[in-house]
């Protein structure tokens, strides 16, 4: 049996190539919109894909499962469980086979069997994973967002990501009831989970790849809560508030993911476009450093540095339905990575790029440039100048500690709530260390705030120095 990992480390995770040696048959479980990684990885092993699976219907990320069923004219095997609402828009597909659980899925010698575990979302699937070569007994499980190693996946994204009022205590508890299931599996079994650390679909994921299920009865903290109600009130507790984009992932990938295909570079526009563009309200996304943009950036940009945050910052702040233009640091460097990270989130619809040498341009032929002061945390301590200071971090960090007299709107609801920032005076913003505030700082220059500032260092830096936090 071949079994090989993929895991995309800006979004923290993992999808599953599983292959037959002996028919050269294979399979994915969870795949990204990156298809050519596991047709080559297929092909490298003189291997086809003859069938793709999903665990549920994901948030976090746009799933590559159309994508590689229209590549590879694999079979795509989706869950048929939970209510309609929340049922696969395009099961009618004559290449989808509907998935209820206890069905065989033979893959060579290899047998996947699905293991409706809901909770995390109502119609999620576990995967029996067998080798038939050697047993007849299961391995491990393909756990996808159910158990990860040291927690489990949180019930409440539907609530708050997608709004379905009153779902989380419901979701909460029928994950309680799956957990039960779950935990009287064999201790041997491998825990091959779809997220890893730093996954927002979860608050406390830990950074092995898997683990048993065995080791997870002795240490993860959900099976060692016996009592349905404790259970709820712990797992709901202290969840972070989730990346604004999911909203927009749930609904595509239930519905269908559109199709992307052979793509296509978008084109280098020439650096004195971006004057017209800006004009014309274009969304430009400047993707240096935050130090690089504090010190100077043309005017109207917004400011996403390119680092393992950036799919999750820019589906925060960026628009699905409008082109977006670049300012990358080459085409290997800058260009590539963001647009793999934009495209993972659906956001494709890249019109063009430019180099950072559009900055230099732009004083030269339009003016000054744009600055972001930064604030030092002694300075601002001894005179806020009637400041308004705007914290953009998360409602949970917000109740551990606080500066006194900060208002608090987090990033991905920021947009929504624009019109809550006064438009005159000085807007100084914090966050926990001054990467999502630097990212903030921009978006309310690009709405018309001309006095803006950024703590730095954010919280992390209040606190170093000495001075309190309420909450």
């Amino acid at each position: 049996m071949l079994f090989r990992r993929f895991y995309d480390d800006p979004l923290a995770q993992a999808s599953y190539l599983i292959g037959c040696q002996s028919t050269g048959d294979a399979f994915v479980v969870d795949p990204n919109r990156d298809a050519d990684q596991y047709i080559a990885a297929a092909e490298a092993e003189r291997m086809r894909i003859i069938g793709v699976a999903e665990t549920h219907i994901h948030a976090d990320f746009l799933s590559g499962t159309r994508e590689l069923a229209d590549r590879t004219g694999a079979r795509m095997y989706l869950s048929d469980t939970g209510p309609s609402e929340w049922r696969y828009g395009f099961r009618d597909d004559p290449r989808v086979v509907a998935l209820k659980g206890g069905e065989k899925i033979p893959v060579g010698n290899i047998r996947l069997e699905p293991l409706p575990t809901p909770g995390h979302t109502p119609e999620h699937l576990s995967f029996f994973v067998t080798d038939g070569a050697a047993s007849d007994d299961p391995m491990g499980v393909l756990t996808g967002d159910f158990v990860f190693v040291g927690d489990v996946g949180r019930p409440d994204l539907l609530e708050k990501a997608v709004r379905v009022v009153g779902s989380s205590d419901s979701a909460a508890r029928t994950l309680f009831a799956s957990l039960q299931q779950f935990k009287s599996l064999p201790d041997h079994l491998q825990v091959w989970p779809a997220h890893g650390a730093g996954s927002a679909c979860g608050k406390g994921i830990g950074a092995v790849p898997q683990s048993t299920i065995g080791y997870e009865r002795r240490v993860n903290w959900a099976f060692g809560i016996g009592d349905e109600t404790s259970f709820v009130k712990q797992v709901l507790d202290g969840q972070p508030e989730p990346p604004r984009y999911f909203a927009v992932m749930k609904r595509l990938n239930r519905d269908g993911p559109p199709i992307l295909g052979r793509v296509s570079a978008p084109e280098r526009i020439a650096e004195n476009r971006l004057p017209a563009l800006i004009r014309e309200g274009a969304v430009v996304v400047d993707t240096r450093s935050a130090a690089a943009f504090a010190a100077a950036h043309i005017p109207g940009t917004l400011n996403i540095p390119l680092n393992k945050n950036f799919a999750t910052y820019g589906g925060a702040v960026l628009p699905y339905d409008r082109d977006l233009y670049l300012i990358v640091d080459g085409e290997a460097r800058g260009l590539a990575p963001v647009l793999r990270q934009l495209t993972f989130i659906g956001l494709d619809r890249v019109a063009g790029y430019a180099g950072p040498e559009a900055v230099k341009m732009w004083a030269r032929d339009q003016g000054s440039l744009g600055t972001v002061p930064q604030i030092d945390a002694r300075d601002f301590a001894a005179d806020r100048h009637g400041a308004f200071l705007l914290d953009v971090r998360g409602l949970t960090e917000w109740r551990e500690g606080r500066i006194s007299g900060a208002t608090l709107i987090p990033l991905p609801e920021l947009l929504d709530r624009i019109d809550e920032v006064p438009k005159e005076g000085l807007i100084v913003v914090q966050c926990q260390s001054g990467s999502r505030s630097s990212i903030a700082a921009s978006v309310l220059l690009s709405r018309g705030r001309r006095q803006v500032g950024n703590l730095v260092g954010g919280l992390s830096a209040w606190t170093g120095a000495g001075f309190p936090v309420e909450g």
